[in-house]
């Protein structure tokens, strides 16, 4: 009897789930692992795909329709039901006056382009290929996106929009695109960096930025190349203004 008694328990530990540590994934809707943090932590939805175990986190609530919702609208900045609607044509694989390339030149993601998903629509920003680089410029510390076609007037613009909520490491700040202006920081090119500054917000790098799951583009609001989160990466971005991108 005690000999079944054994193999009982050890069935019984072996279909518990794991405790997760701080700073591993959780959840999302194509996740199948475990999904219990650590004590103190909890599992924060950092975006439709992805959740990640956050030290000082509320305990994680059941997935429901809402936690979805909330947050497909912070990835889509603020213009939400507008989502993967394509704002303009594009300007194609060729720099248009006035506008540059924006990319990554440090690994993991060297040459890789900065862009909106969906392509020319409202969304995320993210780092993608060289040939569906999107066209930026720096208005008026508006980070702007041209989505119009080539010689296209007026001009058809989708605008960087920084998140106020903090994500990740809680020193992250998403960026997505919009038909609305950004209405907090502001960017700037400091040499050939991108860069975003904003009032009461000191920043040790303000050309720090992460690269995250996804390739979803955050800024970093902490130390460059101190305390990455997994999942992540620790970039710099650079405008570049050849007449075609390259890898």
């Amino acid at each position: 009897m005690r000999s079944f008694e054994t193999v009982l328990v050890a069935f019984l530990a072996g279909t518990a789930n794991a405790v997760l540590k701080d700073w591993q994934q959780c959840g999302g809707t194509t996740y199948s692992g475990d999904t219990a943090c650590a004590n103190g932590s909890g599992c924060v939805v950092i975006n439709e795909y992805y959740s990640q175990c956050q030290p000082g986190a509320a305990p994680a609530q059941p997935p429901a329709a809402t936690t979805l919702k909330t947050s497909a609208a912070v990835l889509t900045g603020a213009n939400p039901a507008a989502t993967g609607t394509p704002a303009g044509s594009g300007p194609g694989t060729e720099l248009q006056t006035g506008y540059y390339w924006i990319r990554a030149v440090a690994s993991p993601n060297f040459h890789k382009y900065m862009q909106s998903k969906p392509l020319y629509a409202t969304g995320p920003a993210v780092l993608g290929d060289y040939t569906t680089a999107g066209q930026f410029q720096v208005v008026d510390g508006q980070l702007v996106q041209l989505v119009s076609g080539p010689g296209e007037k007026p001009e058809k613009l989708l605008y960087g929009i920084v998140s106020q909520e903090r994500y990740i490491n809680n020193n992250s700040l998403s960026v997505t695109w919009s038909t609305e202006k950004n209405g907090y920081g502001k960017f700037a090119f400091n040499g050939d960096g991108l860069t975003w500054n904003v009032a009461g917000v000191t920043r040790p790098n303000a050309a720090a930025w992460y690269v995250c799951t996804g390739q979803l583009m955050y800024i970093n609001l902490g130390n460059y190349l101190y305390q990455t989160p997994s999942g992540c990466a620790d970039q710099t971005i650079h405008y570049y203004n050849d007449k075609k991108a390259n890898n």
